[in-house]
């Protein structure tokens, strides 16, 4: 791929990159077959859900364009967030269910690199990096990093440990000599920080990619903060996740928040324009509202604009676009379904691991 189509993949995709002309030249770089390490981070904690399609896209994209990617499991970190009981055995096992999630949603297994927290434990000169990223920052400026944790400001006080948390995901990035530092908008304070921290520690500054969060189902509210109404594993009902079946999500989607003729803030809008649209090639180029004749009969869109437009002008009812978005969904989470029904093993140790908690 040509470094223009890699940056207009990748940027396509994204919400924010820090900045646009470094990962144009990361790109001219892959084009040339230097691969540039780009990663993310995960902390094993549980199950996927269908956020994890943005990821999986952008990851695809980011390999596509000649990018080395590797998908950082976090293990030590959810350890210290209290993930799974702080169970470290747990907490891996549940890694190696996500190693899997990512290979049932499209990622070959052998296109990218698993790395886990606990390979950096047993080396002394990563903690003294961890150390060094600490002495270069503030106690305020840790504790507004804590958002990447998805806990407030205010919830490392009664833990220490927690303070650790942003200094070893930027000693992570610096670690594995990471060129482009990959996340949702909910880990921007991590990459700033390795950003604003990079020169003094004689480390290169990590380019900055950041994709949209898919919001909760139940979200509301216009322009709320993204990462406040992301969709999260602690509200089954507002989240859905890749092992959903058909009725499951139907429901869910059904109780959805989607006001007519609303768009903005619109989350079932969102998780059309997030999820759905990027994978029109896998729903046979086209996104189709079944409805009888009287309301208008069955419509397929292959533009978003246009469908939005439809919405926001009322032709197109709250629950036909519901009923389009479940049924697309359902069918795109099909390849997780078979590729679960083979594998169950580890999926089936965290089903059992959340009845007992």
């Amino acid at each position: 791929m040509d470094a223009q189509a890699a940056f207009d993949s990748i940027r396509s995709v994204a919400s924010e990159v820090v900045s646009e002309d470094e990962l144009k030249a990361l790109c001219a770089k892959a084009a040339k077959g230097d691969k540039p390490r780009a990663y993310i981070g995960f902390e094993p904690s549980g199950t996927a859900h269908i956020g994890w399609m943005v990821c999986t896209e952008t990851v695809k994209r980011l390999t596509a364009a000649g990018f080395e990617v590797t998908i950082f499991l976090a293990d030590w970190h959810a350890q210290i967030n209290g993930k799974l009981g702080g169970d470290l055995a747990s907490i891996q096992r549940c890694g190696r269910y996500m190693e899997e999630a990512f290979e049932a949603l499209g990622v070959p297994r052998a296109s990218v690199k698993y790395v886990y927290a606990n390979a950096f434990a047993p080396d002394p000169n990563y903690w003294e990096l961890v150390v060094k990223v600490m002495g270069k920052t503030t106690l305020a400026r840790m504790r507004r990093a804590m958002t990447i944790m998805g806990r407030g400001e205010d919830e490392g006080d009664g833990d220490m440990a927690k303070f650790l948390y942003p200094a070893m995901q930027v000693a992570d990035i610096f670690y594995l000599g990471i060129d482009l530092a990959y996340g949702g908008l909910d880990q921007r304070h991590a990459h700033m920080l390795a950003r604003d921290v990079a020169h003094s520690l004689g480390r290169k500054a990590p380019t900055a990619l950041h994709t949209p969060l898919v919001p909760g189902l139940k979200a509301q509210g216009g322009r709320m903060d993204p990462v406040e109404v992301k969709m999260s594993k602690s509200d089954p009902d507002s989240g859905i996740f890749i092992h959903d079946s058909l009725d499951d999500i139907a429901r869910k989607v059904k109780g959805a928040h989607c006001p007519a003729k609303e768009v903005e803030g619109n989350p079932v809008l969102d998780l059309t324009r997030l999820v759905v649209w990027p994978r029109l090639a896998a729903l046979g180029g086209a996104f189709t509202i079944s409805r009888p004749e009287k309301f208008g009969g069955n419509k397929a869109y292959t533009d978003f604009a246009a469908l939005s437009a439809d919405f926001a002008a009322g032709t197109l009812h709250p629950m036909d676009l519901k009923n389009g978005v479940a049924a697309a969904l359902s069918k795109l989470l099909e390849p997780v379904r078979t590729y679960f029904a083979a594998h169950p093993d580890n999926w089936q140790f965290i089903q059992n691991l959340r009845k007992t908690r």
